[in-house]
């Protein structure tokens, strides 16, 4: 609980609406009850201690004035600036570097730098930095396109991390040719006046393919490659040994009626769900999660590896995943007509789907059917051509269960944001063609529901045996993010309380559902709030409104649900949990929150590139967007079609002067009065396409804003002239 406190102190004194005050007013901006209020008092004290935070005059708090020196990331803007983010808070913030004060340093490198005062402006004191050292470099390799110019090699890093060409020496060493996508080391770092220089240390082919982009955003995201041998010989191992027949002290429901409904590409069957009545009535819900845990032992080779990679990554027509196919595809999988080890989480509810008991066993199961989403819809929806009569009652009673279920979560607080996901569309080469919406049919909301409540069971037995284990904590959103949102969905006319429940933000997101502005509203929603991660702290998941949350369902792809088997495992066999684990818990948690990060960041670029790519050949196209983000330099707009975002820069607008007022959250013409807002709908057009920067321009269909009759007159009039001056040259 300490470092949650630390957390939540210093996040609020580094909001820009921060304004400096007492620990006790403190402790109630944050929602401090009595009852914790001693052990915040200890996290500050340890805070102020640690010169993280100063207790100034009229003893109100704040962060540390900006020091002589500052270390922090250096982040680098593509016009040749940047700003340092500083590995310690301050009371100033982020610091920025001029042009000329960047020495050597690239996006992401540690660095120290000198402050330098500029005087004040508008009663506060403005600094610029120096950089006068390059700490830690964030990485010596960048993946980039190769290219022939007059005086040199180049290769154009991918991305926004690196924005120079590095020039390369000896390009034939590796048989690279021009717009090959290359991994380039460097030898030199860039300078004032130079260039990076690198050299060529793999060729990854030609840029533009499937196959290229995904080794270079493989390599991008340091995302792992192929297991080792001693990894695929336990894995084969493990394997070979699996007998069905010989489950040992299981209980044996292969006789039940059990399904499992996936994508339609899925081929790790994970989780498996039966629905039995009891002998009063009350429905028995069976959630069968594949028993990982019987095949991958602790602190083996494969356990070692399945730790590090953290999760399974899923990209664009390619998964890389947690534990070896033999395994994740294979005996884990619970695929249809085979006998697998899972272990089984019983909840009963009554009619209202409240819960009145709950149980675990390990097991062995054969799955009667495997379903796609689409499928188990069609059937719910009338069409059950091929399934057979238990099946069909199955998904009846499956979609009676989980929408009283859904029901009491919503009347709990559990929220549920409509931020549209998009499939893309590839042709047999690989390239995308075309998008469309995700299927978001109900039964996907049956197993969301199950396996929601699989996971808080789990965690529920935990906390009553005072078990410490992986959990998946999402904080409460503070003060000053509420505050943010209260601003933002002012300006679509919506009022907020100063401390606004679950409920009021039910209340919002039902009122914008299906309107022009629900994508903005949601985004902002989810910016208001902190970022879901593994953790053994007891703080619960605020968006379902759970007290006990851990991740329980997918083990064959996440490795904290792999050690939430293993804790399971210790309860069923009458075992003492190993509490000396908590301290490594906090580690693994830290560990597998990046690489559940990384593999989304990889995910959602690979998208982009792709997307962009096939964008490039529709220069002058139509696109229908939504506005969903306003800026000094111009508009962001999300393509409903597509999902990416796009720039309107701030000429595009129209012949005006365009200023944008972050308070009324709009952009407008002083000279027109037209405005543009967040939420809006809007027709643009493709203008260009930088694919190695990820970038999208748009243009409006329409301009905003029309030239003055003067200056129409005036273009009009010179028009004429050279007609004239034409003609009598002739």
């Amino acid at each position: 609980m300490p470092e949650i406190f630390k957390n939540q102190i210093i996040k609020l004194l580094k909001h820009s609406d921060y304004e400096p005050l007492k620990l006790a007013q403190l402790a109630k901006t944050l929602d401090v009850g009595s009852e914790d209020y001693q052990e915040f008092k200890d996290a500050f004290n340890e805070l102020r201690q640690a010169g993280h935070v100063v207790v100034g005059a009229r003893n109100l708090v704040s962060l540390p004035a900006l020091a002589g020196q500052i270390v922090g990331t250096f982040r680098a803007n593509p016009k040749g600036f940047g700003f340092i983010i500083p590995l310690e808070p301050n009371s100033h913030g982020d610091l920025f570097i001029p042009p000329d004060s960047t020495a050597s340093a690239m996006s992401g490198d540690v660095v120290i730098a000198k402050v330098k005062r500029k005087g004040k402006r508008g009663g506060e004191m403005r600094y610029t930095g120096e950089i006068i050292e390059v700490l830690e470099r964030a990485r010596n390799r960048f993946v980039g396109t190769l290219a022939k110019h007059p005086e040199a090699w180049l290769v154009q890093p991918d991305g926004k991390s690196f924005l120079d060409p590095i020039s390369v020496d000896d390009v034939g060493a590796k048989g690279a040719r021009e717009k090959d996508k290359v991994v380039v080391e460097i030898l030199s770092y860039p300078t004032e006046k130079y260039l990076a220089r690198g050299v060529i240390v793999e060729v990854l082919g030609k840029a533009g393919r499937y196959d290229t982009e995904i080794k270079s955003i493989i390599h991008q995201y340091h995302l792992p490659g192929q297991f080792d041998a001693d990894c695929l010989e336990q894995a084969r191992r493990a394997a070979t040994r699996f007998n069905p027949e010989k489950p040992g002290i299981r209980q044996d429901i292969t006789d039940k009626v059990i399904i499992t409904i996936d994508p339609p590409d899925a081929k790790d069957f994970d989780d498996a769900i039966s629905i039995e009545k009891d002998k009063r009535g009350n429905m028995v819900l069976g959630v069968h999660i594949a028993d990982v845990s019987h095949f991958v032992t602790e602190d083996s080779p494969l356990d070692t590896e399945a730790k590090a990679r953290g999760n399974s990554a899923y990209l664009p027509g390619k998964t890389i995943p947690m534990l070896p196919e033999i395994l994740s595809n294979g005996v884990c999988s619970l695929q249809p007509d085979q006998k697998r080890f899972a272990k089984s989480a019983y909840i009963t509810y009554d009619r209202q789907g409240n819960i009145l008991s709950r149980s675990f066993a390990n097991s062995i199961l054969c799955s009667k059917q495997r379903l796609t989403y689409l499928q188990a819809d069609r059937i719910l929806k009338g069409h059950t051509k091929g399934a057979g009569p238990e099946v069909i009652e199955l998904l009846k009673d499956m979609e009676t269960l989980s929408r009283a279920i859904e029901q009491r979560r919503r009347k709990n607080g559990m929220l549920h944001l409509d931020l549209p996901e998009t499939e893309l569309v590839f042709d047999k080469s690989g390239r995308v063609v075309d998008a469309h919406p995700a299927d978001d049919s109900y039964p996907h909301t049956i197993i969301e529901m199950f396996m929601v409540e699989a996971n808080d069971s789990v965690a529920s037995l935990f906390d009553r045996l005072n078990i410490p284990f992986m959990r998946r904590i999402h904080p409460e959103p503070d003060a000053m993010s509420m505050k943010n949102l209260a601003r933002l969905v002012k300006a679509f006319g919506f009022t907020l309380p100063r401390n606004p429940g679950r409920k009021v933000i039910q209340d919002l997101l039902a009122a914008v559902k299906g309107a022009d502005n629900s994508f903005a509203v949601n985004l902002a929603v989810l910016r208001s709030f902190e970022k879901a991660q593994y953790a053994p702290l007891h703080i619960g998941h605020y968006a379902l409104a759970s007290t006990h949350y851990c991740h329980f369902t997918s083990p064959i792809r996440r490795y904290a649900d792999l050690i939430v088997h293993r804790a399971l495992e210790r309860h069923l066999q009458n075992e003492s949990p190993l509490k000396e684990q908590e301290q490594n818990l906090v580690q693994v948690g830290k560990h597998i929150t990046f690489t559940e990060q990384r593999a989304e960041d990889a995910e959602r670029e690979l998208t982009t590139v792709l997307t962009l790519q096939m964008l490039s050949k529709k220069i002058g196209e139509q696109l229908d967007c939504v506005v969903s983000g306003l800026t000094g330099f111009g508009v962001f707009v999300q393509c409903r079609k597509f999902g990416i975002e796009g720039l309107i820069r701030m000429d595009a607008l129209g012949p005006d002067h365009w200023k944008y007022n972050e308070k009324t959250q709009c952009i407008a013409g002083e000279r027109s009065g037209r405005s543009i807002r967040m939420g809006q709908a809007i027709k643009v057009r493709i203008v260009s396409v930088n694919v190695p920067a990820r970038q999208l321009d748009v243009s409006p269909v329409e301009l905003l804003a029309k030239e003055p009759k003067q200056q129409r007159k005036s273009k009009a009039r010179k028009k004429q002239v050279k007609k004239k001056r034409k003609k009598r040259k002739k």
